[in-house]
């Protein structure tokens, strides 16, 4: 178990950005939209960051740039397509011109842009989700809180088989099933109290979703940081790391949780 010294400032920032999100939430509209931007470009950022200074090729400036033009064309409701076309234009553009053109330095940047970007700022949709979005987006944060703590201390507690060892050793199968369990529960039993807002089949078929690809996005996460020889993606938030180490369980279910919801909606 984790010293005092290392646990309390990891409580002490969550208590502190806890009332913060939820106001946010709570407000939607332009104010969280602008807030799940400003993440965005954070986690955009030092993506760039970590990949220039663990000496992995990447287009530090450009990958922020196609990576914000993905997330504000996706929040104002544009075409996947077209945003994407967008961001690997100036990604390939950059490259072309380049006196030493690499196909690995664009495809790591293209990929720094989608995943920084376009992937968490469907947190900002789910809020949009016409007439539950509040309650969804609150959903989503809680089932993704539990997976992640109930994740950690199981693990902690019982864990013995490491799940992905040579990209996070100290995530065990033992923590992935406690937190499989908890986000699993999370959905059921908001499903059970709101059935208006998530009737229980899409429950099950979330619970699946979250459950395992949050988990994947945490560990896709730690690939990253491996790739770059990083422990973690930044220092700004207090024993938690950076922006893309506290985002990184919702990089694929935030876009699997909306598309989830707006399928059963049709």
């Amino acid at each position: 178990m984790e010293d005092s010294k290392t646990l309390f400032p990891r409580i002490l920032t969550a208590v502190v950005l806890a009332p913060v999100v939820i106001l946010l939430v709570h407000w939607g509209g332009l104010a969280y939209s602008l807030f799940v931007a400003a993440l965005c470009a954070l986690a955009l950022y030092e993506y760039g960051v970590l990949l220039t200074v663990g000496g992995r090729p990447v287009q530090r400036w450009n990958t922020l740039a196609a990576g914000m033009v993905l997330v504000l064309l996706t929040i104002l409701g544009a075409s996947a397509g077209l945003a994407a076309f967008i961001a690997l234009s100036l990604i390939l553009v950059r490259e072309l011109l380049s006196s030493a053109p690499s196909l690995e330095r664009a495809a790591s940047s293209f990929l720094g842009a989608a995943f920084a970007g376009w992937m968490p700022a469907h947190l900002a949709l789910i809020r949009d989700m016409r007439p539950h979005g509040e309650s969804l987006s609150f959903l989503l944060i809680g089932a993704v809180w539990a997976m992640d703590s109930s994740a950690y201390f199981v693990g902690r507690l019982i864990g013995r088989r490491r799940l992905s060892p040579l990209v996070s050793p100290k995530k065990t199968w033992e923590g992935g099933l406690g937190g499989f369990l908890a986000s699993a529960a999370a959905l059921l039993i908001f499903s059970r109290l709101r059935p208006e807002a998530l009737p229980f089949h899409d429950a099950i078929a979330l619970s699946l979703l979250i459950g395992i690809l949050g988990q994947m996005s945490d560990l896709s996460e730690s690939l990253v940081k491996r790739w770059a020889g990083a422990k973690d993606s930044g220092d700004i938030f207090p024993g938690h790391g950076g922006i893309l180490d506290r985002l990184d369980s919702f990089i694929l279910s935030a876009p699997a949780f909306y598309y989830c919801l707006r399928m059963a909606a049709s």
